[in-house]
Formats: C-alpha cells, structure tokens, sequence
C-alpha cells in the first residue's frame, strides 16, 4: 500500500507562444483545468501504475475543492484522510510553450494545513510506502518521516520544491528524488557535489537525479546507474517529475528491484511528456508495459 501525504491543487494551465519574460503580457488563446498539486499527481500516477494508494492532505470549502479531487476519486484513491478546512483550495497557474518548457506560480492555501496526524499509526508498518514532497509544511513532512521510520515503513522524499526540511529527517529517508536545480540546492547545503553519488555519500539513503532529455542518475548501497531517456517528440513535461515519482513508489512498493524500478517510471515519465495537461497525461499500467515490452 501507498500512503501519500501532501497538495492538492487546481491547476490552470496556459498554452503560450513563450513563456513571459519579467514585466511582459503573453496572450494565449485557450485556458485548460485540471486537477494538480504533486502530491495528488504522484497519487494519481501511482494508482494508475496498480498500486493500492491513501491519500492525505487538505482542502478549502470552495467551488475548486470538488474539482482538485475528481481525478483522485476516478482512480478509486482512498480520500478518508483528506480535510476540509478554511484556507481556499490550492491553485497552480502554468504556463507552457510550444517546446513543452514550464512556468508554474502555486497559491499554497490549504495544503498549509494539511496535518501528518490525518494518517493513523494503522497506515503505517512494513508493507506501506510513504510519498512525500514539499508542498506542504516542512515541519509536518518531517514528523512522518520520523514517525514512519519508527514504524518500518520505506519512505519516498521527493525534495520538490526545494526547501529547507529537518536533516535528521532527511537522513532518515530511504529514497530521495531530486531533479537537477533541486540536486545543486541540495549540494550547496550539504557541502557536496550535486551528482547522485555524491549525494548518495553525504545522506546515507538512496538518491535519484532526474536529468530531464538526458534521463536518470541514480546511487544507492546497490550500485550506481545512469539511465538514458527515450526518444520521444516532448509535448508538455509538467507533470512528467511527478509521474517519475509515482511510478517508482509503486514498483518499489510492489517489490521490484530498484533498477527495475528506475527503468520503469522513466519510461512513465517519458510517455507523460508526450501528452498536454497534468493528471490527465499520466501513463496507466498497460501503456507502460507495451512500452516496456
């Protein structure tokens, strides 16, 4: 089983021409929404990759909850640990150019009060991956982190957006999951190389570098990878990090080997950069299989 903690969004996504400078006004002609907010995509990728997934988070008594949650509900994720509170449901505006290149501004709103205390000791144990990022309070994010750890379960950190976050807890993570500006702001606070490896050495835990057009980095006690991208024609790459991360918790979860793993949500990954939009690019199992196969 998948316990996800962590934001759920609306987003509103904007097709552009380019993506706007500093001061500059960029007309496009359509508006897409669609529910967002890592956490809830990385729950979506992982349910639609087979896995078992609760969610937990927070959202605001408006007109935008409902729709945040649709695509949740439509995987048959459990939602009894979500909560409704008075801050208004999280809202990411995108914005995305021909090239499938991003701008993303994100009101947190309710996903700042979200509570790791939503998810029950129940939830936790040996036979539960915990999913976590950092669109929700670092404070919150860190007391699971301990309290799985204390519980046996493994623990799944995607360092996005980079943010301050307890070492001691970041220490306890079994998998981390950085892309490269989250790799370099990881380094620099380290006082190490922004390279797996040399991230793998200074945490102790299992590092994964998504590289974009040039794959996947990955350095644990295992052994070491690199990981080539496909060759694929790029459409939108919004939600294709998010996708990485599901997708691998659900084939860790499920027992893969971690390379095996790897090499699955990166072929995930890549097949969600060839489709518009966020939740709604995100591969299911058989599409991932055929392309594996």
């Amino acid at each position: 089983m998948i316990v996800v903690f962590g934001s759920i969004n609306l987003d509103l996504i904007f097709p552009l021409p380019e993506l706007p400078r500093p001061g500059a006004t960029v007309l496009g002609r359509t508006l897409r929404v669609e529910p967002g907010g890592k956490g809830a995509n990385q729950a979506v990728a992982a349910a639609r990759d087979g896995a078992r997934v609760v969610f937990a988070g927070a959202v605001g008594r408006d007109g935008f909850a409902e729709d945040a949650l649709r695509l949740m509900r439509a995987e048959g994720i459990d939602l009894g640990a979500v909560e409704v509170v008075d801050p208004a449901t999280g809202c990411a505006a995108i914005c995305v150019d021909p090239q499938g290149r991003n701008q993303i501004a994100v009101a947190s709103g309710a996903n700042l009060a979200a509570r790791q205390a939503q998810i029950g000791d129940d939830l936790l144990g040996p036979g539960t991956t915990v999913v976590l990022q950092m669109e929700v309070d670092a404070g919150e994010t860190a007391a699971l982190i301990h309290r799985a750890q204390a519980r046996g379960a493994r623990i799944v950190l995607n360092l996005a957006p980079a943010g301050e976050l307890d070492e001691a807890a970041l220490r306890t993570v079994d998998v981390l999951v950085v892309n490269e500006e989250e790799a370099a702001w990881l380094a620099a606070h380290l006082a190490t190389g922004a390279d797996a490896a040399s991230l793998h050495a200074a945490l102790g835990c299992a590092v994964v570098t998504t590289l974009g057009g040039a794959g996947v980095a990955a350095a644990a006690k295992e052994g070491r990878w690199r990981i080539a991208a496909g060759k694929i024609e790029v459409i939108d790459t919004t939600a294709a990090g998010d996708c990485f991360v599901g997708v691998l918790a659900a084939g860790l979860d499920r027992g893969l080997a971690f390379e095996t793993a790897l090499r699955r949500a990166n072929i995930a990954a890549a097949l969600c950069c060839t489709r518009r939009g966020t939740q709604d690019s995100l591969p299911r199992v058989a599409e991932t299989d055929a392309a594996l196969g």
